[in-house]
């Protein structure tokens, strides 16, 4: 992953978002009152920090491996185990002083749902604002149409055979 980080534009300072934290936003004093300075007060070098900090939150999620997101589906996990999994996730990215925006955070939640959970997760982009929802709010939102999503999944499975729907259908 440091080679692939390496070869980027500002490979050295993606790098260093990861080993050393992300940038600690400025702040400002206008009127009297001290408030984080926002992205368009940035000067152009804390602009190009900030924007490598996000680059190196996207690699690192991008780099774990698809093994993880695939023991979703394997295994059938419920809703509130993968809930609890990626809880801890996070609270480890914030150890290791890597927070994600919530928009980042709920985006990444709902997209490694498994496929039984697509309408739910389409749903959940259509009524709730993801940038000032937070993954619990979601996991309840959720968890009230598991047995539903648990009854696609079933679904799904018996009728993954394209062959035995013509069986059935003829029957």
């Amino acid at each position: 992953m440091e080679l692939y980080m390496m070869n980027r534009p500002h490979g050295r300072m993606i790098l260093s978002s990861v080993e050393k934290g992300p940038l600690v936003w400025p702040t400002i004093t206008v009127d009297g009152v001290t408030r984080l300075k926002e992205y368009t007060e940035l000067t152009p070098a804390e602009t190009i920090q900030a924007d490598c900090d996000i680059k190196a939150i996207n690699i690192i999620l991008q780099g774990l491996p698809t093994k993880i997101y695939a023991l979703v589906s394997q295994h059938r996990e419920l809703l509130h185990e993968y809930y609890l999994r990626f809880t801890l996730l996070l609270n480890d990215m914030n150890i290791y002083k890597m927070p994600l925006e919530q928009f980042q955070v709920n985006t990444k939640f709902l997209n490694t749902l498994p496929a039984e959970w697509s309408k739910f997760v389409t749903d959940v982009k259509l009524v709730k604002d993801l940038h000032t929802t937070n993954v619990d709010q979601i996991h309840a939102h959720l968890e009230q149409h598991e047995r539903h999503a648990n009854e696609v999944r079933l679904m799904h499975e018996r009728n993954s055979d394209p062959l035995a729907l013509v069986v059935i259908s003829s029957k």
